[in-house]
């Protein structure tokens, strides 16, 4: 099966997938409303919104990236670098206003690099951003000596825990970057050039679509959500820290597939990653209002990592 009949049955399958674990999320949010009394309470809710916003930022990026046929391994350690490097221009005495630009361009130079190491050398994204998972760590502890950086001004607290109209203002950022993702993909010329080379990059590319620079374009706006996403992580913690953000890229990753993403390309959506992104966020807070020892957390997390993975390589056998 080829051509249009095969992509058809990819996204029929892979939205069945999506649906389902909407009614599995649906299921597990009944269970802990009955078995954890403060679940459904309004402070809860927004501690699970809270805890989700940072790495489903990323997770919308990294959701073209996969679409798109590529990968990103790199977005924990850019998100860590970022919080450092932030941290650093402002124990500098750079004014916020250009502390953050800064710190988001250079988390779109990352995934740039990338994008050109795959465009001019054919070398494979999950290689080229292994490596560069390395070197962001080794940059993050190189500029701040291996010490949390804590110089902030005031007010940059807000970014990542303050409220605007009693809703955590990452949540704000959140919804902001789901809208915006969503109309991109769904209704943009780009959205669709991303769908187009993931799907048949050679059929893309007789259409007249630059399949290289969609790529590129798809992993620079994953590096610099990533550092957005590290930006606000600091000043949740008022710290610059090279420790932080480990192991995001596993979580991301999850949502994105767990969400009815196809390891193959061509086919996902931004909704089915925020049903993904809200999944995994409800799953550790109900563990933890369990109490549930966070060992076996990390077990329960490495199970629905797998499971993901053998779900979506169900639909992929299905679609052949």
């Amino acid at each position: 099966m080829t051509g249009a009949p095969r992509q058809l049955n990819e996204r029929l399958a892979l939205a069945a997938s999506r649906r389902a674990m909407e009614i599995v999320l649906l299921v597990v949010c009944i269970v802990l409303a009955f078995r954890a009394p403060n679940f459904l309470t309004s402070e809860n809710l927004f501690n699970v919104l809270r805890s989700v916003s940072l790495q489903g930022l990323i997770a919308f990026g990294m959701t073209m990236v996969i679409i798109v046929g590529e990968i990103d391994l790199s977005v924990g350690a850019n998100a860590a670098l970022a919080g450092c490097l932030v941290a650093w221009l402002a124990q500098a005495h750079i004014p916020l206003i250009f502390a953050v630009p800064m710190t988001v361009a250079a988390g779109a130079i990352n995934g740039l690099c990338i994008g050109i190491a795959r465009a001019r050398f054919e070398v494979p994204s999950f290689i080229t951003s292994l490596a560069l998972f390395t070197i962001l760590k080794g940059a993050a502890l190189m500029l701040t000596g291996g010490f949390p950086i804590t110089s902030f001004p005031d007010g940059f607290y807000f970014l990542g825990g303050g409220y605007l109209l009693g809703i955590p203002f990452p949540a704000m950022v959140l919804l902001a970057a789901f809208v915006i993702a969503h109309v991109v993909m769904g209704r943009t010329r780009f959205g669709r050039a991303v769908y187009a080379a993931g799907g048949n990059p050679e059929a893309a590319r007789l259409s007249g679509i630059d399949v290289n620079r969609v790529r590129t374009a798809a992993l620079a706006i994953t590096g610099a959500l990533a550092a957005l996403s590290g930006i606000m992580l600091a000043a949740r913690i008022m710290s610059g820290t090279p420790s932080a953000a480990q192991n995001w890229e596993l979580d991301i990753i999850a949502a994105v597939i767990i969400g009815g993403t196809s390891f193959t390309g061509g086919v996902g959506t931004v909704w089915g990653t925020l049903v993904g992104i809200v999944f995994i966020g409800v799953i550790i807070n109900g563990m933890t209002l369990l109490n549930v020892p966070v060992y076996s957390q990390y077990v329960v997390r490495g199970f629905l990592i797998f499971a993901a993975v053998l779900v979506n390589r169900a639909q992929t056998r299905k679609r052949g």
